[in-house]
């Protein structure tokens, strides 16, 4: 069975970047990086985590309010 990935979901998911920072994480430190290099990596994604969640929640939030406004306007 072919299982399709929910990616706005995935994305806007606290434990797929925190799973992803983890794996970066011991990633980096396997391969002796720094840790500022681990630190800054780790900033950067969280960064990127952060905005995307936000701008998901912000669109569907968007489509919802678009939703609702069609709703009120349509004839009964």
């Amino acid at each position: 069975m072919i299982m399709k990935i929910n990616w706005k979901q995935k994305l806007s998911s606290r434990k797929f970047w925190a799973a992803l920072i983890g794996y970066l994480t011991a990633l980096l430190a396997a391969f002796n990086f720094t840790e500022n290099v681990i630190a800054q990596v780790t900033a950067v994604v969280t960064a990127v985590g952060s905005l995307v969640a936000y701008l998901l929640a912000e669109a569907h939030v968007d489509a919802k309010r678009a939703e609702e406004n069609r709703d009120k306007d349509s004839p009964p």
